[in-house]
């Protein structure tokens, strides 16, 4: 499934080959999706923002139609630390030196990590409905641990949420898509996205490593982050982080204010009437807070 307007290609990255969607002229800008999509993730935002910027937008590891390694026990494999060496790879095969980073859901923890292992690379990061692993876990209440549950059902030990989904991955994966939607329902996705979508959460290796994704969020993730606080390590590039009036962050308290501790320079907003997954349900949006940003505005 390609994004209108966009070419397909595979890179070697980091031992592994990733699958890329690619158009526009410009500084680069690199697209990052969450969990359970893809790079359809961005198919509303990104012909808008390839008028303006060269835009790349892989899907990561263990996603969409790149490679899906096998975890290890530590899950190494699936730490953010690791996929920020899969788009520094990138970076290098496509002869990139420095770009924007654009993160959605667990591609925003793929880019604040890439921020703060790989500073040199990144020139301005956007964040979209996250706030830092250690900070979530931290504010977790009855009322969001029952919302983000799937934060420890994904990380339980294996096979057993690998078994449970592949019974019906399809329902599943519309089950987490409608739940976490303003509307509580699919209408904010095309029917190209949710058909991958599907594809991907009926695929045996794919929801391996999505459930690999999140036993990294569990532990390594968290003790990176937790070793960055210690340290005091912050994001040098210019950060813009939105959240959703009906999403995660906006139940872990002050999200803004995580992010002020995290980084140099923070801007933010809220995005009223919508839930997490704002590039599909606020597309316009999405675009009017991030191209002054990648601009320099």
């Amino acid at each position: 499934m390609a994004i209108a307007g966009f070419e397909q290609r595979f890179a070697e990255t980091n031992g592994l080959r990733l699958s890329v969607h690619r158009a526009g002229v410009g500084d680069p800008l690199i697209l990052l999706h969450g969990y359970p999509q893809n790079h359809m993730a961005w198919e509303k935002v990104a012909p808008a923002f390839a008028e303006h910027f060269d835009v790349i937008v892989p899907d990561l590891r263990g996603y969409g139609d790149s490679d899906a390694p096998a975890d290890d026990p530590h899950h190494h494999a699936y730490s953010k630390r690791e996929m920020a060496r899969d788009i520094v790879g990138l970076m290098d095969a496509l002869g990139i030196g420095r770009a924007h980073l654009l993160g959605h859901d667990r591609g925003a923890r793929v880019s604040y990590r890439l921020a703060l292992d790989h500073p040199e690379r990144v020139a301005r990061l956007g964040i979209v409905e996250v706030v830092p692993t250690g900070d979530f876990w931290a504010a977790w209440t009855a009322e969001l641990a029952l919302k983000a549950y799937h934060w420890t059902f994904l990380a339980q030990p294996a096979p057993l949420p690998e078994r449970m989904i592949l019974s019906d991955g399809a329902g599943y994966l519309d089950w987490t898509l409608a739940s976490w939607t303003k509307a509580r329902d699919l209408s904010a996705f095309s029917q190209a996205a949710l058909a991958s979508y599907r594809a991907q959460a009926s695929d045996p290796a794919r929801v391996a490593a999505m459930c690999g994704d999140y036993r990294a969020g569990a532990g390594i993730d968290r003790q990176l982050d937790e070793a960055d606080r210690r340290a005091g390590r912050r994001i040098a590039a210019p950060l813009h982080f939105i959240w959703a009036e009906a999403g995660f962050p906006a139940r872990s308290g002050d999200p803004l204010s995580c992010w002020k501790a995290w980084a140099q320079e923070v801007t933010g907003a809220m995005i009223p009437g919508v839930g997490h997954f704002a590039m599909d349900e606020a597309p316009d949006a999405v675009i009017a807070e991030f191209l002054p940003h990648f601009r320099g505005a």
